[in-house]
């Protein structure tokens, strides 16, 4: 008979699911919850708090039934660069505007990878750059400054 064993990795995966689901299924019912066709503020957070603790119970299911692997090599690099990304550009879009805060958002977070080289990753950042510009201007017609206040343009 084999012994209990339950994967780590996926089994914090899944308490972590399932706690965070719990959390903002208790936030979400101090809102008005409302019907399906009459939606109130706390129905689609409840619902969607629901779906994270269904995906939890999930993994923790398969976490019981198959083997573990040992927890890898964490990407700290990784981490640094990409998590801060999207904080520096939401902190610096108003200031900087949408062209400056793309690039150096891009530039930020292509460093994630140790093979990056410099010239690559300034050509990358302008290529996203100018995607992004010709789709959410051009394309989508969206007004935002392009340049901000803080390079008073």
């Amino acid at each position: 008979m084999k012994a209990f064993a339950i994967d780590r990795t996926n089994g914090l995966c899944a308490l972590l699911f399932i706690l965070f689901g719990a959390f903002f299924a208790v936030q979400s019912l101090g809102l008005e919850i409302g019907t399906a066709f009459r939606m109130g503020p706390g129905y689609f957070p409840l619902v969607l708090a629901i779906v994270l603790i269904l995906l939890g119970a999930i993994i923790l299911i398969q976490a019981v039934r198959f083997e573990s692997e040992p927890i890898g090599h964490i990407a700290w690099r990784g981490m640094l660069f990409i998590l801060p990304a999207p904080i520096f550009f939401g902190l610096t879009v108003r200031g900087l505007g949408f062209i400056p805060s793309i690039f150096l958002t891009a530039l930020i977070a292509s460093f994630a990878s140790g093979r990056m080289k410099p010239l690559t990753a300034l050509a990358l950042s302008a290529g996203l750059t100018l995607f992004a510009f010709l789709v959410f201007s051009y394309a989508l017609g969206l007004p935002f400054r392009r340049f901000g206040p803080w390079l008073a343009f």
